[in-house]
């Protein structure tokens, strides 16, 4: 499941910091209490969740994540100029990959691990029929939805690197950055630059992010998953 809505906006001031943290999960105390800033997100149709607390792996304060055919997430509101903070960095672990993942396939649209960063709408880069659509939207809801998103998956079996439109929705771009078991049980740390990202995938600069969000879902494939999250920044220049 692929499709989410992401509501507040956290300000960047003028004198912007080098790093951004968005999820600084490490600073928590372990336990049940979701992380500061983060909310669940859940969707209508589906009534299982996956469950997500903060424990010690390590030593270090991280997400963990399971899902038993089931599908919810956590999400963090905050607006992201990418011309000034363009690198994402998380790092993550999975403790297996799904029998029946497919990036291309509504019914194999899950995954051990995911990691998405959502786009404001723009009035001035849409369609008259696209204005019309959110206008309505915004008036029934107070707000516009997102624009757009691009989620970063560990797959199944698709190659490293590609890009698909999501099965739900061509708002959303499935980048696969790792995949398979090669990597399991260990710690994987990821850069991506989703200013260059959000270019290839949808052919145009970006706008405004939006949000951030994780999620660890099976409700499709009907099967279990567990994995885990660590800290997560926006950075203005990639690591050397």
């Amino acid at each position: 499941m692929t499709v989410f809505v992401l509501w507040v906006s956290w300000p960047v001031h003028a004198e912007s910091p080098p790093v951004l943290e968005i999820g600084r999960f490490s600073g928590a105390a372990d336990g049940n209490i979701l992380p500061e800033g983060w909310k669940p997100l859940t969707f209508p149709k589906i009534k299982r969740h996956t469950i997500y607390t903060l424990v010690k792996d390590d030593g270090t304060t991280v997400v963990k994540a399971m899902s038993e055919a089931s599908a919810s997430g956590l999400t963090r509101a905050i607006t992201i100029n990418l011309n000034k903070y363009p690198i994402l960095s998380w790092r993550w672990k999975v403790m297996s990959v799904l029998n029946h993942g497919d990036v291309t396939k509504k019914e194999g649209d899950d995954s051990p691990a995911r990691l998405y960063v959502t786009f404001d709408f723009d009035p001035a880069r849409s369609s008259l029929w696209e204005k019309t659509k959110f206008a309505a939207y915004k008036l029934i809801y107070g707000r516009y939805p997102p624009l757009a998103a691009v989620n970063y998956i560990w797959a199944s079996k698709a190659s490293k690197g590609t890009i698909v439109s999501s099965p739900y929705t061509d708002r959303s771009r499935i980048i696969v950055v790792e995949s398979g078991p090669e990597l399991v049980n260990q710690w994987v740390t990821e850069e991506r630059n989703v200013l260059e990202d959000y270019t290839q995938a949808f052919g145009a600069p970006p706008p405004l992010a939006s949000g951030v969000a994780i999620m660890t879902d099976t409700d499709n494939t009907g099967e279990s998953a567990i994995a885990y999250y660590g800290d997560i920044v926006f950075k203005q220049a990639a690591s050397q």
